[in-house]
């Protein structure tokens, strides 16, 4: 867990190899009064949290990183300001954190490669005979249930 106002570290996984660190001086902390709990405190703190980072902007990705990131966010964040609330906790420093942690996970998904493409198969001989055979049987279960037809 990094700690709140220094650089924001994201541990290595898919898409990134090395893990990836953003630079404090890239990410924009407001802070508000929180409407949570905190009893008479509630009004007096600024414990809400708001964490924006500029992906556009930011030093701390490379151009294809950037690209990916901007096609994976692009329909939550149109404008390509990545912006994060924490007010659940009553500390603004535990809100800090939380707010890090998820910033830290948004980007781990938004650097994930994308899935491969699934390769479609064709069905094998014998699972196409079994299913024959099944829609057969149940042909023949519903016609001994008909009434029996007249013999002229």
């Amino acid at each position: 867990m990094t700690s709140p106002g220094a650089d924001l570290v994201v541990a290595s996984g898919p898409g990134l190899r090395d893990g990836l660190v953003v630079p404090a001086a890239d990410l924009l902390e407001r802070f508000s009064r929180s409407s949570g709990p905190g009893g008479q405190g509630v009004n007096t703190t600024d414990s809400r949290v708001e964490l924006v980072l500029d992906l556009t902007t930011t030093s701390a990705l490379t151009d294809t990183q950037r690209e990916r990131a901007l096609r994976s966010l692009g329909g939550r964040y149109p404008d390509g300001r990545v912006t994060v609330v924490a007010s659940e906790h009553r500390a603004q420093l535990r809100n800090r954190a939380a707010a890090r942690q998820r910033l830290a996970g948004i980007l781990r998904e938004a650097l994930a490669p994308p899935p491969p493409a699934r390769r479609a198969t064709k069905p094998t001989r014998g699972s196409q005979r079994r299913r024959l055979a099944g829609k057969q049987q149940r042909s023949e279960v519903k016609a001994t249930r008909r009434r029996p037809g007249r013999d002229d």
